[in-house]
């Protein structure tokens, strides 16, 4: 810990995600985004990032919960008939992937209520575990997870999941914005687009706390023993 003005400032991993004030945050790790057989992959869109992640994802939830942290789900979630989207999100909607699916139409995925809306087997939330639903890219953006934070006396999240450059640079972005340290497991976030998964995480590094999540697990599992 180092001193600025007299505020206290956490330096090391150890502090910055201390079991004690730091919950886990899974950003939209959802069959439709995620999962063979659903929206992206009936499209075309690259998802193959995501098998080789979710292993080393679902290790870092286990440590996690074995460790007393809390596990925040955000969950993407759309009404039908575009009822919660104004004009300039279905133009955000129509903007992505659009050099590969042809002429702009809107993408369709996670709908409230469908299957392609739930949380990937693997990663499955279990009793203890909460669900944030989000309408836009940032898990804070109106939604009750900033309050659920504090009050849980709250001041690290380590943020994970999909997209890379997409919803979980905003959630990242987002969380230090309503002054929460943030810490991004490099290998626990993917992208159906390799080149802006490393773009965001050339970005990121020199704003966020970016590391393996090999160092998170051993600071969890000493924890977790204790």
């Amino acid at each position: 810990m180092v001193e600025v003005d007299g505020k206290q400032v956490f330096s090391t991993l150890e502090e910055l995600v201390d079991p004690s004030y730091t919950a886990l945050v899974i950003v939209d790790m959802q069959n439709d985004f995620c999962s063979a057989g659903y929206n992206f992959a009936q499209q075309g869109i690259d998802i193959s990032m995501y098998p080789p992640m979710v292993p080393k994802l679902a290790r870092l939830v286990e440590s996690a919960r074995a460790a007393s942290v809390p596990v925040i789900y955000i969950m993407m979630t759309r009404l039908p008939d575009s009822k919660i989207e104004s004009p300039a999100q279905l133009r955000f909607t129509m903007r992505l992937h659009f050099a590969t699916r042809g002429p702009l139409k809107p993408l369709k995925y996670t709908v409230e209520g469908t299957e392609g809306q739930q949380i990937i087997p693997e990663l499955a939330p279990k009793p203890g575990d909460v669900i944030v639903r989000k309408y836009r890219s940032s898990g804070f953006w109106g939604t009750n997870l900033d309050m659920l934070l504090r009050s849980n006396a709250i001041k690290s999240i380590v943020v994970t999941g999909a997209t890379t450059e997409g919803c979980v640079e905003s959630t990242a972005r987002d969380g230090l914005f309503n002054d929460y340290y943030v810490i991004v497991p490099e290998d626990c976030v993917a992208s159906d687009d390799p080149a802006q998964h490393d773009a965001s995480l050339l970005l990121m590094r020199h704003r966020f706390d970016v590391v393996p999540s090999s160092e998170i697990l051993e600071m969890w599992s000493g924890a977790a023993s204790a």
